[in-house]
């Protein structure tokens, strides 16, 4: 399976940028109180709090910051209550979109991202769900191992899939192999550029020149609203447009 088609790469440059702003911070917390609040404070046997955690310190969120986090969603400190949300729709040329988001408001979240679709040539409505699957996804530069040695060794921890795309190998997981399979390529010495629960594509969709531009555009400012936490999409991103974002 190869699905994430430079998105989830464009997305962690983004992070970078977002960083600096602290709306990367921000965003991590709340997905760190949002999992502690469903599953509970124990990393151990919360699988969705461990990649929070593992996302915000990977991001240099502070110590203190991820614990206040924790204890918020675990109600040990007062907070904000969120909720999580998926919201589906379709973006220009018939692309599937799926937002995550963590809010506080749903009716002016709802609000905000229906007007966005909108503006942005597409509509916030239908089902599209069915078309994307759970996943761990992990990615490897082609350069740090041969592709015999990371099969074998991703495999017998318990990954689905490897496949290589230009220079980067793309690992799956079911999400509760994720955590096993990212141990063994640290243990090995190997530290992924992509290391993430997402939902990725059953199938992609193609776009070139102004079509995939207008796309792109839509995704990016979807995932640039302070309530959303994850932008999915079947849209395969050309190599020059993701290049681009480098």
């Amino acid at each position: 399976m190869s699905g994430h088609s430079h998105w989830a790469t464009i997305k962690h440059k983004k992070a970078a940028t977002d960083a600096k702003k602290g709306k990367l911070f921000s965003k991590l917390a709340k997905d760190i109180i949002m999992a502690a609040q469903q599953g509970g404070g124990d990393l151990d046997a919360n699988y969705s709090l461990r990649a929070a955690v593992d996302a915000a310190k990977a991001a240099n969120v502070p110590k203190d910051n991820i614990e206040r986090a924790i204890k918020r969603g675990t109600g040990e400190l007062p907070g904000v209550t969120y909720e999580r949300l998926t919201y589906e729709g379709y973006g220009p040329h018939g692309i599937a979109i799926l937002v995550e988001v963590l809010t506080d408001s749903r009716n002016r979240t709802a609000a905000e991202l229906r007007k966005i679709f909108s503006q942005r040539g597409g509509k916030m409505e239908g089902s599209v769900a069915w078309m994307f699957e759970a996943k761990g996804l992990l990615t490897v530069a082609a350069d740090a191992i041969t592709e015999d040695e990371l099969m074998e060794l991703v495999l017998n921890a318990g990954a689905d899939d490897l496949v290589r795309t230009n220079g980067t190998y793309e690992v799956t997981t079911t999400p509760t192999e994720f955590h096993k399979v990212k141990q063994a390529l640290t243990d090995k010495g190997l530290t992924p550029g992509v290391a993430e629960l997402t939902r990725l594509p059953k199938d992609l969709i193609k776009l070139e020149g102004d079509a995939a531009q207008k796309a792109l555009n839509l995704l990016e400012e979807l995932e640039d609203h302070d309530d959303v936490q994850n932008v999915y999409t079947n849209f395969d991103v050309p190599a020059d447009l993701a290049a681009a974002k480098e």
